[in-house]
């Protein structure tokens, strides 16, 4: 017996050792600390590992040090991308594509890239994990500034451009300039100058950027009336584009990123879409530290999720000073554009920057939405089959043809305001164990049936509200309802510092119902807020509308006067079509009068 156990253990080891591979990607010629161009070696290293590899299970190891990607050279992808520009071609650092049980171990390399680069793609991948390594850009495509005089009189602001931002005065605007790009900025983030969180009530800013006196080198002078920007507020000058994230995700199963920083990306800090499973631990979207001289990260989101299914965690990350949400969670309906028959409608992928890609499969359950008042409308059903209308695939694709199992309710057609959206690809959700500070905009917004958990993370300076759950077939067109939602052990801290879209609290539950009176149903349902602590310097803590079922119980509010309170809602809690209330065992620093604090509107 003790023999065949040995026997047994060493065909094990044996049959293990055949059939995981190991690839040193410097036996393919990448030399950290060169400052060369690694895009075409690591390109064609990549592709060589996948067409010769026929191992159960491959590690590719990247000696630890920098290494420089620029778009010559680079691989040249068409990707329609969730959420962001649709311009291709797509320059890619890193293309992992049809890879099964991949290792990527960046041993905690920099990989710093130059011009307009996708940086890290995994495509129609399984099993995949990618981690140790951090993702930057050489120049960044925001000009951060630094407030040196400001002549409210006058309206004059006298700013210092930071040193690695390359620039010129041209015509007399300040044009932002790089690797194959440029732009002059037309709107900005203020950052306090010693704490780098948004300077209080600004949002969005106009910026001094046309014009403008160059006075000496990196020293402008340029109308621009802001009596807020003090000397000392920097601030970060934006574009317009949103072209690709630091790293894509798509249609994937399995994915697991650990242990990664993504210090700026143009667009997002990742974009997953159409992808099953996906588990972040120690992914982060932050600084390079206390020292790190700039005060922004990424240009929107740090994390995206747009039609996935299966489960998503996100644990242990720090986001910090990007231009939009630490995560957000959604699907994506499509227009009714015409009924065919009584089993098929055209739909459409409606926002310019969400379509291309796969909406839904044979065999995927659907629901129907009026958008005017975002309820429900007949009966679930499930695609038989699904086509694109204006393009020989889904890529690329705006319009779809689909056909159902059973007939679709004959109200449902072009004539009103009918949306469709898809049920199979919607997560579950685990958030937790994070720490989000100093960003614009949100802390997090989650858009999905499944259960969702936030727990245990701190909310800091977030500046609009922290945790948003939405839902919109009129503009963004993001799925969908909430229908079990826990959010309990966070701590949010001094949220609200300005006014963005959605930010009617701390948290807000905002879906966009166009004609909230003529509601008949609740859109979002199941959602429990407890053991939370919230620290705010203002008045709103919880706003709601259109909700069957609410528990706001064993939470803790400390008022502070660290800003003077300003949001319109005066309400600690405001309900609006909220039924099934439950306020209790909460501790409000200086009382809680119902009469006064809670407003509930039918």
């Amino acid at each position: 017996m003790k023999i065949n156990i040995f026997f047994s253990f060493l065909l094990t080891v044996l049959f293990s050792a055949c059939t995981e591979q190991s690839y040193n990607l410097a036996d393919y010629g990448l030399k950290p600390d060169t400052k060369e161009n690694a895009s075409p070696l690591i390109a064609k290293a990549l592709q060589d590992i996948v067409a010769s590899d026929k191992s159960n299970s491959i590690v590719i190891v990247l000696p630890k040090g920098r290494y420089d990607f620029y778009p010559e050279g680079a691989s040249e992808r068409e990707y329609f991308i969730s959420n962001h520009d649709q311009d291709n071609p797509k320059y890619v650092g890193l293309p992992f594509e049809s890879m099964k049980n991949v290792i990527f171990d960046g041993q905690g390399s920099e990989l710093i890239f130059h011009g307009r680069m996708l940086p890290v793609s995994l495509v129609h991948s399984e099993n995949c994990t990618l981690r140790n390594f951090s993702i930057d850009f050489e120049n960044p495509h925001i000009s951060q500034v630094k407030v040196l005089e400001n002549d409210t009189v006058n309206g004059m602001i006298t700013y210092e451009v930071a040193p690695w931002v390359q620039y010129e005065i041209r015509d007399s605007a300040f044009v932002a300039k790089g690797e194959g790009w440029e732009h002059v900025s037309g709107f900005g983030i203020a950052f306090e100058g010693d704490t780098k969180r948004l300077v209080y009530t600004t949002s969005d800013i106009a910026v001094g950027s046309r014009n403008v006196t160059e006075l000496s080198p990196r020293k402008i002078k340029a109308p621009w009336m802001n009596k807020k920007l003090i000397p000392g507020t920097v601030v970060a000058m934006r574009g317009y584009g949103r072209p690709t994230p630091g790293i894509f995700v798509s249609h994937d199963k399995n994915t697991r990123l650990e242990n990664i920083r993504v210090h700026y990306a143009e667009g997002m800090g990742l974009l997953a879409q159409m992808s099953e499973n996906i588990t972040l631990d120690k992914f982060s979207v932050c600084l390079r530290g206390k020292e790190d001289p700039r005060y922004f990260t990424t240009q929107a989101d740090a994390t995206h999720f747009s039609g996935c299914k299966g489960k998503i965690i996100s644990v242990n990350g720090l986001y910090e000073g990007m231009m939009d949400d630490a995560i957000n969670v959604h699907g994506t309906y499509l227009k009714v554009k015409e009924r065919v028959d009584d089993k098929t409608l055209i739909g459409e992928y409606m926002h310019p920057q969400a379509y291309g890609f796969d909406w839904g499969y044979s065999g995927d359950s659907v629901q129907y939405i009026d958008s005017r008042t975002m309820e429900l409308i007949g009966t679930p059903n499930r695609i038989a089959s699904i086509q694109a209308v204006d393009c020989p695939s889904p890529h690329g694709a705006k319009l779809f043809r689909i056909t159902f199992e059973k007939p679709v309710d004959p109200v449902i057609s072009e004539t009103g305001t009918f949306g469709i959206e898809n049920l199979e690809w919607t997560p579950e959700v685990y958030f937790a164990d994070n720490i989000v500070r100093n960003n614009r905009a949100r802390g997090s917004l989650f858009s999905t049936p499944k259960k969702t958990v936030v727990e245990k993370n701190i909310f800091d300076h977030t500046s609009g509200t922290a945790i948003l759950l939405c839902g919109d077939c009129n503009g963004w067109f993001e799925t969908g309802a909430c229908r079990d939602v826990l959010i309990r052990d966070n701590k949010f801290i001094n949220s609200l510092t300005n006014m963005f879209q959605f930010t009617n609290a701390v948290i807000s539950i905002y879906p966009e119902i166009p004609d909230l009176k003529d509601q008949k149903k609740y859109f979002h349902s199941g959602i429990v807020i407890e053991n939370n602590e919230f620290d705010t310097f203002d008045r709103p803590i919880v706003y709601a509308k259109s909700v069957d079922g609410l528990v706001f119980r064993n939470n803790i509010i400390r008022q502070n006067h660290d800003y003077p309170a300003f949001h319109w809602n005066k309400y600690r809690l405001f309900f609006q079509r909220v039924v099934d209330i439950k306020v209790e065992d909460n501790q409000f620093e200086g009382g809680f009068d119902e009469s006064v604090d809670m407003r509930i509107e039918e």
